[in-house]
């Protein structure tokens, strides 16, 4: 009966999840938002940035605060604060009324993001954290990938607040879930609150920025790929669609082959191994040009996403493993914190470079000058993940 009970937790965690991922069915619809609003491409770094640098810091306060009110209760407000969020944005009459629904919506999908981590692996054994988290990934990774699928279908019938509209459904959905599965609980007796020294230990440091580099790279494709593959190659939403959820399916399907390496042989080789096949798909899609075979690119969109997906979980577990079990909440809060501050990163400089070029040079120089600097940043993270362990690990508790 625990069994099933914890079964059912992981579940709606997982679902959870899934739902805040499925912010990915607005990056298709980016050029529709930047004509309805009359706004250059480069403005709908606002439209992620606005709610993504909020959940990244909304994530690890969540979770904190979590391990002192209990996860289910934070889970839950989160999920209900978002389908507050859909409505508002798909209202918005305005643009700074859509980037304040967004900063709403920031702060409900940190809230989730921060518990999720926590909730999955809450009866996991050491030995099967990398498995339980695999889910939660696996979870995400579906949810990124339909969603510019579903958005190509949704926008060749509606306009663009059709993207938010049908979350709202899904959102309730999880809510009702959440209050009949996840049990209320405090904290745990005698935990003490994460420090700055908890923090600053030299492998959590290194674990987080390895994971601000891979996410911030991956960006350059959520947001630069959707005006490569409609505007420059002439592609209508739905065939959009179904190139660009390339890249979130193939870290779907990496995600259980990367929990079960984690647990049996640890995690340092898939996640290096996962950063390079990034950073190789990546330096592919910087010399994709309107010629560019269809397979090549779709090779290359696929690629990314897979080595992000083998890495994501062994990183994850690594975070959550440097922590005890009463700050389980904030350590998954940590962890989507790194994440997100690079996907912030990410979209600011990637947004700036092309940009800058495009005006000098054009679309496909600015395309290719942005898809080397995020090359380049996962290379670096490659090549940092190999430092030996006791290089890392010299500070543990």
């Amino acid at each position: 009966m625990a069994c099933h009970h914890t079964a059912v937790s992981r579940t709606v965690a997982a679902a959870g999840a899934f739902l805040i991922s499925l912010d990915s069915t607005l990056n298709i619809a980016f050029p529709a938002m930047a004509a309805w609003f009359e706004r250059p491409p480069e403005s709908m770094r606002w439209v992620i940035v606005s709610y993504v640098l909020t959940y990244s810091l909304t994530s690890f306060a969540g979770g904190a605060l979590a391990d002192r009110l209990g996860l289910a209760r934070v889970f839950r407000a989160g999920v209900a604060l978002s389908a507050v969020a859909y409505v508002l944005a798909a209202a918005a009459p305005a643009f700074t009324w859509l980037i304040a629904a967004r900063v709403v919506q920031g702060i409900a999908g940190g809230l989730v993001y921060g518990t999720s981590p926590a909730l999955v692996t809450a009866a996991a054994a050491p030995n099967e954290r990398g498995r339980a988290l695999a889910v939660l990934n696996a979870s995400i990774g579906t949810a990124l990938a339909l969603g510019p699928a579903v958005a190509g279908l949704l926008l060749e019938v509606f306009q663009w607040q059709a993207v938010f509209v049908v979350r709202l459904p899904i959102a309730l959905l999880v809510l009702s879930g959440a209050w009949r599965a996840l049990p209320d609980s405090g904290a745990a007796a005698g935990v003490r609150l994460v420090g700055i020294r908890d923090l600053a230990r030299a492998h959590v440091v290194h674990a987080c920025t390895l994971s601000y580099l891979a996410n911030a790279g991956i960006f350059a494709i959520w947001l630069l790929a959707p005006f490569y593959l409609v505007n420059r190659r002439g592609l209508d939403p739905v065939a959009g669609g179904l190139y660009f959820m390339l890249t979130p399916l193939g870290t779907a399907v990496a995600a259980p082959v990367a929990g079960r390496l984690a647990d049996r042989l640890g995690g340092r080789m898939p996640a290096i191994a996962g950063l390079a096949l990034e950073a190789s798909g990546l330096l592919a899609l910087s010399q994709a040009t309107e010629s560019t075979p269809a397979l090549a690119v779709a090779a290359a969109l696929l690629a990314a996403g897979f080595g992000l997906g083998l890495f994501q979980v062994p990183n994850m577990t690594a975070v959550m493993a440097a922590f005890p079990p009463g700050q389980q909440g904030a350590a998954g809060g940590l962890s989507f914190m790194a994440r997100t501050l690079g996907v912030v990163s990410g979209v600011v400089t990637f947004a700036a470079i092309f940009a800058t070029r495009r005006a000098a040079a054009g679309f496909e120089a600015a395309f290719t000058a942005a898809f080397l600097v995020a090359a380049g940043a996962v290379a670096a993270a490659a090549l940092a993940a190999t430092l030996p362990e006791r290089a890392r690990r010299g500070d543990r508790r």
